[in-house]
Parts: structure tokens; C-alpha cells; sequence
């Protein structure tokens, strides 16, 4: 029976090893896969062995040199009866037990096997930390892998100590009477130099634990700090001499006889340890450090804070003194009339559903909660776009239909990309589609439609078939075809093919599926495709890398890419300041979406975007470009794995378009900023100016996250698609805006060069006495506001209170800011459903906040025009009518008659009966006839101006409207 168990595991673990490299060679990273084995064989090796040598060594001498005959003590009397208990089973516990310990040895030290590698290639950095004098490179990449090893060989030697010591009790050559340890000379010349290897190696850890205080993590700063410098350092030297002197006295001891010596070396060892280790740099803190603290920190402070500039990518942040005006006038924004259609009015986190109902046609197809923001050239202009693939999702399938056959070799695939136009919308509020349907539609080029590799695609499909046999896979459904349906057979060299025998068989064991060996559908030709997402196919192929948490697709050169973003990574650059990457990369999003998710790889002090990588929806083909060529990590893991990274060279100039700057990098960038976007040491202690990200105004208790959209900073010619967000300070009662960052994130569309431009990080930092609200100020106004859209009685915030009610539903959109017209710019979108299964939201009105003045309206045209005096001075691109603002500005008056002019009183009737309309469509949920009743509402009102003698239009929606004599007009 154990053998059988035995067995079936070791064909179980054959079948894993040779699927993986099959798979591994169908993507052609085999070396990848090879390398990591051959390593972490080595290190298993090494580990198991050096553990698993000593610790037999220890109980084989201790066995040997046992004396002949044991002392005659009432101690050794009881042990006789241990000796005849154990001498059964000695040979088999001297094997055993050193074999044991030997593989859980073995098995931590493969788990080192990137440590090692980076060691093992380690390429100068060029930079040298400012204490000791070194370059960079030895903390990043000697100090870990050292460190490792003195801790290995600690633990080893211990566990040899504790083996040799029992051995030598057991069999009589160690004793312990009451006047203390008695040992024969082959024990106590065998304790005495494991024991001076242990202390030995204790020794050179104090030495080199020096180093680490580099990356020493406290309450002010990451790194050496004055305690360290004139306390914990010299006490680390000390100890490692002390050490060197008890390693000697356990060597002396096989000559001196006695236990003496070595024992008052530990003693003295340990004393010093707590003294001079522990109780010393805590006087020095306490007495000498914190009554002056700011001023003997200073230069510490500054070593900080240039070293974690500098491991972010933060020393290059071009910091620009913004005065933002507050006041809006006529023509404001005429300067940043090309700015304002950028405006991405579309939240890819809200119209999920929109797009799911709208192009989801059937409940198999699916789309990620939260949607990808992109760009693509349309008319020779380039226009930001959110995009989402049409995924397979089983989920969707009826139950009646699940089986095996149907999920692996049916619904093998999704179909298809849906974009719609990031800052437009229809006259309903729907969002504007560059392309839909299937088979697809639209202005993008023609590209390879069919998704076998995907965020939500099946954990495996088996695809292809004879040529001339019948298609099995299904496509699209399809009306014209007599079974409603349109088939294929994959045609793409994606996946493993598993035609014969042997490769069935592995796999049948490999998914517990007998299936593979006994079904028609596995053929001669046919393949299989698992591993099939693609953040786990290019960590697999880059086991290295660390992976953005939002990949997205793009349609290049045909095919549809998802593109991911890869970050080297590392937790030991010194003095820079250790972040948790996975609070750094959380916020609203990720905390409500399955489909973005945070990075989840403990602490960091040092990222880069080192690598852009693809992989293909139809193929699943995976590129690695090198995005950073002169990181030096990058440079160290190459070396490891030769030929598995491109040059950037060749990266093509359809791919370079649609790449753009990280969102996980940026949401790290910016966390660091809050604290490091000074760099006087003195204001970084004293704490006042340290910002914080502010929370979503359209979900409280998260971060806001940061936003996608084109816009020109002060000192840019033109718009640039960039990632942007707020800041606001720490603590006060008074939420105000202190600093507004933003990244250029177009890459460029030349082939293998990136713009010069792309990632310049600029920061927008207002005047610490700004009085212009944050996001959270903003959204309270904005929830608060008496303001009255053009030919509404409602205002803003009845509007908003008549959308919650039940059988509604209202939603915020993202809370976009941008730095036009001498000052800041909140846009809003507010998005409105009712509240069935089947419902989706719809754009329904936009609001616009510059200062203290706020507008809105059906449209983002309207509520620009209505904060702006009537004449924003630029076109916001959207479609759609309606607009308010919180102080209209009247219509100029013109004549045309008296009160009983028949033009005026019919326009007026017209009034009542759009408004009527209206609010009737409201009530019902039915935004289409409300759109429409607002259009009808505003012609009417335009009509009525124009009637009007020299007066104004009052318009009540409770009695008939009149005209009034009046020397202005106001609608």
C-alpha cells in the first residue's frame, strides 16, 4: 500500500513537471523554467547536504567516539536503559533523522533561489550610500544573499550542536554532575569547534548586521539614523570582536580541559549584548537623541530623503508654484480650448453595466467590473477611449447545458473589443461606441476578433481538429444560420498540442480527467490552452517580475494585445524609506472591482517599470520588452535569464501608441510624495506640510483613485494624455486642495522610442494658505447645491434627492480635476438608473466646480457655458443639451410683441407642456423621453426670449407661465 501511495505520487509530480514544460515551450521560455530548476536544485542540494552532513557527522562521532566504558554513576545507570531502547533503531535514526532535517533544509534554501540569482548576477548600480562608502549593489544584492547564508549556517550548526551533544550524553562522553559539564577529550574536542564555528559565525553576522542597518525601518525615516550611527554600530563591531575572542576560548578548551573559560566568554558575550547592544543605544536615544532630535537627525534626514527620491523615481519631479484663480469669467477657458475635449466624461468603473446590457448580447458574454482607459487615432486625431474585450463566461451559461464537453472543447473563446469615445455621449446619456457588436463594428482597424486568452477566460480549453471535420467551437451566435449559431475550429499555434497518447495521459492525470483519453473531442490535432489569464502567463514567464494589477487590452497591428506592466523590485536599497506596496496600491477600485487588484508583495523601498509585456488574445503568445534598460535590476535578471527580454527596439510603433504610463507605479509615486515632495529636512521632521490622497468622494472610507485623461499643465504647449491626481493636507477641519500631480503617459507611436516627455511627474503645489476645496469639499457641494439647470425647476440637489428614491438609482462618476484657466476644474458626471436587474446607468447630468461657483447640466458644453458667464471660450465635444449654472447669467433681451403675442404665448404653452412632460418621463425612469422633453423644454424657452417684449419668462411648473415686464431676462 505505501508503495502504491508512494507511486501514484511521484507519476503525479512527474505528469506536473512535464506539462509545465510543455507549456513553457509552447510560449518559448523553456530556459526560463530550466534555470529555476537547475537553482533551486543546487540550493536544495547544498542546503539539504550542509544541514543534513553536520547533524550526521554529529551523531556519527558522538556514536564513535563514545567511550569504552561508560562512567559509573547513578546518571549513567538510568541512560542504560535509553542506550538499550534507541540501539534497535540506531542506524535507521542516524539516517534518518540527519535526512529529515536535511530536506526541510533543503527545501528553505530552494525557496532562496531568486536571493541567489540576483547575487549570483549582481551589475554595479553606479551609486554609492552615503555612510559606508558602497555601491549600491551590495545591499541590494550581496547583503540579502549573505545574510541568508550566516542565518542558514546558524541554524545548521545549532542543530548539529544539539545533535553531538546528545550523543556524547547518551553513550556517556558528556556528563553533568552537580559540579558541572564532564567530558572525554573526543567530546569535548567535538562540542568545542561546532561551538567556535557557531560563535564564529555568529561573529561575522554582528559584522555585517552593520550593513543592515541601512535598511533599518523607525517611527522618523528608513535607514541609519544618529543612534545607529554613534551607538548600535560601534556596539556591532564590539560584538563581533567579542565573538572572535569566545570562538578562541572554545578552541583553547580542548587543550585547557575545562568548560571554564568558553562558558564566562558566552556569559560575557551575552551581557555585552544586552548592555552594550540594548541598554546603551537606548540611553543615548533617550538622554542625548530626543531632547535635540531635529537637529541631530538633520543629516540623516537628508540622506533619507534624497535616497527615497531617488529609489521611487521621485528626483526628477518637476515642482511648479500654482496660484489657482477662483473666479470664473466669460472666455475663461478660450487658452485650454483644446484641454476641455479631453475631458473624459465616461467612468470605466460605473458603465460596466451599461456595457454589459448594451453589448453583452447573450449572458454568456461577459466584461470585467471595471473598464480600461486607452487612446486610439480616429480621423487622423487621437481620442481617449475606454475599452473592454467581450469575454466567454461560463457563469452565464445555462445549468442544463454545463458540461464537460461544453465548457472544454465548446466554449472555448469570447468575442471581439467594445470602445465607446471617452468624452462623448448620446442625446439619451448612452455612451458612444467606436466599436461594437459581433461580428464587429466600427472605426478601429480590422483586427483577429476571437479571445482564447483572457481575464475571465475557462481554466482550460481543447481546440482544433482534422482539417475537413466538422467545426466544434462555438463562435458568435448568428440569426442567418439555421442553428442560430456560427462555429469555428482554432487555427492559431497557441497552447500544447496533445494528440498523442503520452501527453493525454499527463494531462488526465495532471486535471483528474479521464475525459482526455476516453472523448472524440481530443484528436490527432488537437491542442490545449490553460494558463490562459494574462497576468499568470507573464508571471509564469517572468517569475522575476512583479505585475501591475490592472492589465489592459489593445487592438495592435491586427491582433487584440493585453499589455502588462512589470515592476523590478527591492526591499534593501539604503536609507530609502520601506513601503507597504499593498496599501500603496489599494483604493476605491480595487477594493469594489474583481478584475483590478492591488499588489500583494509586502514592503519595498525601490520600484521601476522595468518591463512592458504582451500577450495575445488569439495565441497567447508573451513578449518581455525592457522598458528601463539602465535599471540595474533589470539588467541583473537578464543576465539570469539570457534572450528571455527584448531590447525596446522592438517594441512597434502600433504597440508604442497604446502603452502608457502604470497606474500601481504612480499610485506608489504619489504615496511617497504626501511625505517626500520636499526636501528640507526640517520641514519633513516637523511634519506640518505632509499631505495625504484623499478619499473618493463617490465612495468614502478609500482612496481616490487616480484618473486617465488629456489635459496640458501649465507649461505645456499641447494636451497629453496623462495620469493625474490630488492631494490635500494632513489633519485640519478644512478638506482644501495642496497639490495637484500629473504624469505624461503617451508614450509615443514611433517603433522602438519612447517620447522624451513620457513619465515627466509634474506637481502642481498651491500656496499654503489656498482656499480651493478638495475633492471631499467639492462632492458636499455638489450633493448640497441650490443650483438651477437651465429650464429646470429643480435644482441640484433635488435633482439628486428625486434620483434616490426607490426604484432609482443615482451614482457619481469619477471626480476628474484639471488645471485650466488659471485655476483648478472639477467635472463630475452623474450617472442615473432605476433600479432593476436589468437596468444600467446612463449619463444624466454633469457638474462643473471652478472656485467657488458651480454649474450643471444635461451636458458638459452646457455646464461649462453656465459656469463660465454663458461663454466657457471652448467646446467640450459632448452631446446632449440642458445646462444651469449657480448664478445664470441672463439672455440678452430682444423684442417681439406684447404678453399677448400669439409666438409668446405658444412658446410658453410649449414650455408647460415639455416641462410636464419631463417630469413624467422622471417619475417613470424613462431618461430617453427625458432627454428629450429637456431638449423640447429648451427650444421652447429660446422661442420664448424671442417673443418676449424687453421682458422675462417666468416659468412655474405648478401654474401657467406668464410674462412679466422686467429690464433684463432670465430663463
Amino acid at each position: 500500500m505505501v508503495i502504491l501511495i508512494v507511486l501514484f505520487f511521484l507519476i503525479t509530480f512527474a505528469a506536473g513537471l512535464w506539462t509545465d514544460l510543455l507549456w513553457y515551450d509552447s510560449i518559448g521560455f523553456r530556459t526560463v523554467l530550466t534555470t529555476e530548476w537547475a537553482v533551486k536544485s543546487l540550493l536544495f542540494v547544498a542546503g539539504a547536504a550542509v544541514t543534513g552532513g553536520l547533524v550526521f557527522s554529529s551523531l556519527y562521532l558522538g556514536y564513535r567516539t563514545r567511550p569504552v566504558y561508560a562512567p559509573v554513576t547513578p546518571q549513567q545507570q538510568v541512560l542504560d536503559q535509553y542506550r538499550e531502547a534507541i540501539e534497535p533503531v540506531r542506524r535507521l535514526a542516524m539516517i534518518g533523522i540527519p535526512a529529515v532535517l536535511g530536506l526541510l533544509a533543503g527545501s528553505a534554501s530552494a525557496g532562496q533561489w531568486k536571493t541567489f540569482l540576483l547575487w549570483r548576477n549582481s551589475v554595479p548600480f553606479g551609486i554609492k550610500d552615503p555612510h559606508f562608502h558602497r555601491d549600491v549593489s551590495f545591499f541590494v544584492f550581496t547583503l540579502p544573499w549573505l545574510r541568508y547564508v550566516l542565518g542558514f549556517l546558524t541554524l545548521a550548526l545549532i542543530m548539529a550542536a544539539i545533535a553531538a551533544a546528545f550523543t556524547h550524553y547518551i553513550y556517556g562522553g558528556l556528563t553533568l554532575p552537580g559540579r558541572g559539564a564532564q567530558t572525554t577529550r573526543a567530546a569535548r574536542t567535538h562540542l568545542a569547534i561546532l561551538l567556535a564555528a557557531l560563535v564564529l559565525v555568529r561573529a561575522v553576522s554582528y559584522w555585517f548586521d552593520r550593513y543592515a542597518l541601512s535598511i533599518n525601518d523607525s517611527r522618523l525615516m528608513t535607514g541609519i539614523t544618529y543612534t545607529d550611527d554613534h551607538a548600535v554600530l560601534p556596539t556591532k563591531a564590539i560584538l563581533a570582536v567579542a565573538a572572535l575572542m569566545c570562538a578562541a576560548l572554545f578552541i583553547a578548551s580542548i587543550w585547557t580541559k575545562s568548560w571554564r573559560l568558553p562558558i564566562v566568554g558566552v556569559v560575557l558575550l551575552l551581557v555585552t549584548s544586552i548592555v552594550v547592544g540594548g541598554m546603551y543605544p537606548a540611553l543615548i536615544r533617550s538622554l542625548q537623541v530626543k531632547p535635540s532630535e531635529k537637529s541631530l537627525e538633520h543629516p540623516y534626514l537628508e540622506n533619507n530623503i534624497e535616497a527615497t527620491r531617488s529609489a521611487y523615481g521621485l528626483n526628477t519631479v518637476k515642482v511648479i508654484p500654482y496660484r489657482a484663480e477662483t473666479q470664473a469669467s466669460p472666455g475663461q477657458l478660450r487658452n485650454d480650448a483644446a484641454t476641455i475635449p479631453g475631458i473624459r466624461l465616461v467612468d470605466p468603473i460605473v458603465v460596466s453595466p451599461t456595457f454589459r446590457q448594451l453589448q453583452g448580447l447573450k449572458s454568456y458574454y461577459g466584461f470585467p467590473d471595471a473598464l480600461d482607459v486607452d487612446r486610439y487615432t480616429i480621423g487622423g486625431k487621437e481620442s481617449d477611449a475606454v475599452i473592454a474585450v467581450r469575454e466567454m463566461r461560463l457563469g452565464g451559461i445555462p445549468d442544463a447545458q454545463r458540461n464537460w464537453l461544453n465548457d472544454h472543447t465548446v466554449y472555448t473563446h469570447g468575442f471581439g473589443v467594445v470602445a465607446a469615445y471617452g468624452n462623448r455621449r448620446d442625446k439619451d446619456g448612452q455612451p458612444v461606441f467606436m466599436e461594437k457588436d459581433v461580428p464587429s463594428t466600427g472605426v478601429l482597424p480590422e483586427f483577429e476578433p476571437r479571445i482564447y486568452f483572457g481575464e475571465q477566460s475557462p481554466s482550460y480549453s481543447i481546440v482544433g481538429a482534422p482539417a475537413g471535420a466538422q467545426a466544434r467551437e462555438f463562435d458568435y451566435p448568428d440569426d442567418s444560420s439555421a442553428s442560430g449559431q456560427k462555429t469555428t475550429t482554432y487555427t492559431g499555434q497557441g497552447g500544447v498540442q496533445v494528440g498523442d497518447f503520452a501527453r493525454r495521459l499527463a494531462y488526465t492525470i495532471k486535471y483528474r480527467e479521464l475525459k482526455f483519453l476516453l472523448s472524440d473531442a481530443v484528436n490527432g490535432q488537437s491542442r490545449i490552452l490553460d494558463h490562459r489569464t494574462p497576468l499568470e502567463r507573464v508571471r509564469r514567464a517572468a517569475p522575476w517580475l512583479t505585475t501591475d494589477g490592472n492589465p489592459y487590452p489593445a487592438v495592435v497591428n491586427g491582433r487584440i494585445q493585453w499589455v502588462v506592466d512589470g515592476y523590478t523590485t527591492s526591499a534593501s536599497y539604503p536609507n530609502s524609506r520601506l513601503q507597504d506596496i499593498d496599501n500603496a496600491t489599494s483604493d476605491s477600485i480595487t477594493e469594489r472591482s474583481t478584475s483590478v487588484a492591488p499588489i500583494t508583495s509586502g514592503q519595498i523601498n525601490y520600484i521601476r517599470n522595468s518591463v512592458k509585456a504582451t500577450v495575445d488574445a488569439y495565441d497567447g503568445s508573451v513578449h518581455l520588452y525592457a522598458w528601463d534598460e539602465k535599471d540595474p535590476v533589470l539588467r541583473a535578471w537578464s543576465k539570469a535569464f539570457k534572450g528571455t527580454v527584448q531590447p525596446m527596439s522592438d517594441i512597434s510603433g502600433d504597440l508604442m501608441s497604446h502603452l502608457r504610463y502604470p497606474e500601481d507605479l504612480f499610485k506608489v509615486q504619489r504615496m511617497m510624495l504626501t511625505k517626500y515632495h520636499g526636501t528640507d529636512a526640517d520641514a519633513f521632521y516637523s511634519g506640518q506640510d505632509y499631505w495625504k490622497i484623499p478619499e473618493d468622494p463617490a465612495r468614502a472610507g478609500f482612496d481616490q483613485p487616480p484618473y486617465y485623461l488629456t489635459l496640458a499643465m501649465p507649461e505645456q504647449t499641447s494636451p497629453a494624455f496623462s495620469l493625474t491626481s490630488t492631494f490635500v493636507p494632513v489633519g485640519g477641519d478644512r478638506e482644501v486642495l495642496s497639490g495637484f500631480l500629473a504624469v505624461d503617459s503617451d508614450a509615443g507611436s514611433v517603433a522602438g522610442q519612447r517620447k522624451t516627455s513620457y513619465g515627466t511627474l509634474r506637481l502642481l503645489e498651491l500656496p499654503r494658505n489656498s482656499n480651493v476645496d478638495g475633492p471631499g469639499q467639492v462632492q458636499n457641494r455638489i450633493e448640497s447645491s441650490t443650483a438651477n439647470a437651465a429650464g429646470q425647476s429643480l435644482n441640484l440637489s433635488q435633482f439628486i434627492a428625486n434620483n434616490r428614491q426607490t426604484g432609482k438609482q443615482l451614482t457619481f462618476g469619477n471626480q476628474l480635476t484639471l488645471p485650466v484657466g488659471g485655476g483648478l476644474l472639477y467635472v463630475q458626471p452623474i450617472y442615473v438608473s432605476s433600479a432593476s436587474s436589468s437596468a444600467y446607468p446612463i449619463s444624466a447630468a454633469t457638474v462643473a466646480v471652478f472656485g467657488n461657483q458651480l454649474a450643471w447640466g444635461e451636458t458638459l458644453n452646457l455646464a461649462l457655458d453656465g459656469l463660465f458667464g454663458g461663454n466657457a471660450g471652448a467646446s467640450a465635444g459632448d452631446v446632449g443639451s440642458g445646462g444651469g449654472t449657480t448664478t445664470p447669467t441672463p439672455p440678452p433681451t430682444t423684442g417681439g410683441g406684447t404678453g399677448s403675442n400669439a409666438a409668446l404665448q405658444k412658446a410658453l404653452a410649449d414650455i408647460q407642456a415639455a416641462y410636464a412632460d419631463g417630469q413624467a418621463a422622471l417619475k417613470k425612469g424613462d431618461f430617453a423621453a427625458y432627454g428629450e422633453a429637456q431638449k423640447r423644454l429648451q427650444t421652447a424657452i429660446a422661442a420664448a426670449i424671442a417673443a418676449a417684449p424687453r421682458g422675462s419668462v417666468t416659468v412655474s411648473p405648478t401654474a401657467s407661465p406668464t410674462a412679466t415686464a422686467s429690464p433684463t431676462s432670465s430663463p
